[in-house]
């Protein structure tokens, strides 16, 4: 039965009763009867109880008694009916019932946010937004927003069958799109069926995308920005059929004058869709069908360019700012939007099977100039930030680094200026920065530039030291930039005067021990990188191998190969440092070889069992041979 229209206008309007005259007891025997209109007069005298006793709200027993008693199937028929706008009195019922529930989740300690009570209310919430006031309406979704904090509360919005209430308010309402992006991410973190998972949230965007037609879809944008970045990649579906609409809200915000709202959300959205959808955005977001004489493409990567340029004059004095954070999020998407890029467009130079260039020469041109441009300034910001982070102020001595004070905090330099959430090693724009400068280094033939970075290596080396599971990975970027800066003879002087032979070769023995015992592909692929690396600054050394470069002789002498078969990209880093050994071999001395026979005769045996689990298909057994034939040759001159 439906609570009492009588009553609850008969409660509407009598003044509330007295701290004083409020009997607890009656209250609960209220909520306990059988009959709705005495539970419905119970529910209204316990909102006056909760608002105006200030000491009863801080009795947290209390408050628990009192939400204990509370009949759970009572709430949800209180949802329902204020829920039909036929209703006569549902208005009052539903601002009632929503009302006591957001006291209580205020209320309640934090952990009871997850119980059942709370979380199979959200359906019924759910159905209350397109029918509330707009008091009560933002009461509901701050009481969502609020319990899909938890899991079960996540996982409860996730069953819900139909979200366009939520979907549909959402372009007036942001709060929803945090709503749904924290159910998502909460519900990732304990789901059992990712598949249906999947299925919800792929429906629930493309209802959103579909409610914000005919709008600006700046939040939409903001959101999936953020979303996306988050998200876990296995749950989120392959192929949606929403991507093409978004692409449009994107190219619509870059074709207007964006506000700098529009700029961040564009910008943001940009690269988390190109992250999450590598194979299917870049040619929507790339390729132009109007053929016009200034693509979208040119459009978009030049704003970004543009905005990079002009924000980072003022980066180091923002650092500490609350902005900060923000900004430095925008101009690491806008780098990233920039690497993909430049990855498409080598990709698409390169693809014989394309008539007609994605921009016209031009265009290309003036992109290319305004890159490198662009890479310049953030060279010179890298410089002065990483300064400022270890040094204080840039052309500072060197052992301006080593003076220190001690505080009852700890020991910190007398000069560092750095940010306090992000510093240099673990902000994101850095890492964003210095993977689209050590791209364009490679691909981009500029000895001018190349010569610019080199510069930088102090920074590289004290970054890949610093890289680890727990902080940002400069690592594969790092050894990007190196293999385009040694190319120059100033590069090598500058990474052997700042250890890099060391830190990278502790590296290599490091990834080369876990290559032994548990094939991890990730690690194996940046081994070859550092490989890469120190191959050709041994080959480029006038002198020959240096004494401290033969330890790595003598680590790798040690090493236990299982003999079983490993993956390809594992077996091609094993074959890489063989490679590398017998370069050093090479470039050593009869007298430094002859010390070493011992190591070369172990190697040379390491080489023969690694031979035997190598295919006679394999790529890698043509270098394999060579390997097997020089060691040999070391041997028997030994």
């Amino acid at each position: 039965m439906e609570p009492s229209t009588t009553a609850a206008a008969q409660t509407s309007s009598d003044a509330p009763p007295s701290d004083e005259a409020v009997n607890l007891t009656k209250i609960r025997q209220l909520l306990k009867a059988k009959d709705d209109t005495q539970r419905f007069v119970g529910l209204a005298l316990l909102k006056s109880v909760l608002d105006n006793s200030q000491q009863l709200r801080e009795n947290e027993q209390v408050v628990q008694s009192l939400w204990d008693s509370l009949p759970s199937k009572f709430l949800d028929r209180l949802l329902r009916t204020g829920s039909k706008p036929s209703n006569q009195n549902a208005k009052e019922m539903l601002d009632l019932v929503v009302s006591v529930l957001y006291t209580f989740a205020a209320l309640l300690p934090e952990q009871s946010r997850g119980d059942a009570k709370f979380a199979d209310r959200i359906p019924g919430l759910v159905g209350t937004v397109l029918y509330s006031s707009e008091e009560t309406t933002a009461l509901v979704l701050q009481l969502l927003h609020t319990l899909v904090s938890s899991p079960n509360g996540a996982q409860a919005l996730v069953r819900v069958e139909d979200l366009s209430p939520l979907t549909e308010t959402a372009p007036t309402h942001a709060i929803v799109l945090d709503i749904l992006r924290f159910s998502w991410l909460n519900a990732m973190t304990v789901v059992e069926d990712k598949r249906a998972l999947s299925l919800r949230i792929d429906d629930g965007i493309r209802s959103l995308v579909s409610s914000f037609t005919g709008t600006d879809a700046v939040t939409l944008l903001e959101f999936l920005g953020s979303f996306l970045r988050q998200a876990d990649s296995a749950i989120l579906s392959p192929q949606p059929k929403w991507l093409k609409t978004v692409v449009g809200y994107v190219q619509n915000l870059v074709t207007s004058r964006p506000t700098p709202e529009a700029r961040s959300a564009y910008t943001n959205v940009a690269a988390s869709l190109l992250q999450a959808y590598p194979s299917s955005v870049p040619e929507l977001l790339f390729t132009d069908e109007k053929r016009d004489e200034k693509p979208f493409a040119y459009l978009l990567i030049n704003l970004l360019l543009i905005d990079i340029r002009s924000s980072a004059p003022r980066l180091l004095e923002q650092l500490n700012t609350p902005e900060y954070p923000k900004t430095s999020r925008r101009l690491a998407s806008a780098f990233d939007v920039i690497c993909i890029f430049i990855g498409y467009l080598v990709r698409s130079l390169e693809d014989e099977s394309l008539e007609t260039l994605i921009m016209p020469p031009d265009s290309l041109f003036k992109i290319r100039k305004s890159i490198s441009e662009t890479i310049s300034v953030a060279v010179e910001y890298l410089r002065d930030r990483w300064d400022a982070s270890v040094a204080g102020a840039m052309g500072l001595h060197p052992d301006a680094r080593v003076a220190t004070a001690e505080t009852a905090s700890g020991s910190h330099r007398t000069l560092a200026w750095d940010a306090i959430a992000n510093t240099a090693d673990n902000d994101p724009y850095i890492l964003s920065a210095v993977r689209a400068l050590a791209l364009w280094l490679r691909e981009e033939e500029n000895e001018l530039l190349r010569k610019e970075a080199t510069g930088l290596i102090d920074m590289f080396m004290d970054l890949y030291r610093a890289s680890t599971a727990e902080k940002l990975d400069f690592r594969s970027a790092i050894l990007v930039a190196l293999e385009a800066l040694i190319t120059l003879d100033q590069g090598c002087e500058l990474l052997l005067r700042h250890d890099g032979w060391q830190i990278l070769s502790d590296d290599l023995t490091g990834i080369l021990q876990e290559s032994s015992t548990a094939g991890h592909e990730g690690e194996a692929s940046r081994g070859i990188e550092v490989v890469r690396v120190l191959l050709q600054v041994a080959e480029q050394e006038y002198s020959g191998t240096q004494e401290d470069w033969m330890n790595l002789i003598t680590t790798v002498a040690a090493w236990h190969v299982s003999g079983q078969e490993l993956p390809p990209v594992v077996q091609e880093f094993q074959v890489a440092v063989l490679q590398l050994c017998c370069t050093l071999l090479a470039g050593a001395n009869g007298g430094a070889r002859s010390r070493y026979r011992y190591s070369i005769s172990a190697i040379n045996g390491i080489a023969n069992r690694l031979s035997r689990s190598i295919g006679r298909d394999s790529f890698v057994r043509e270098p394999m041979e060579d390997v097997l034939a020089t060691l040999d040759g070391f041997v028997r001159v030994g």
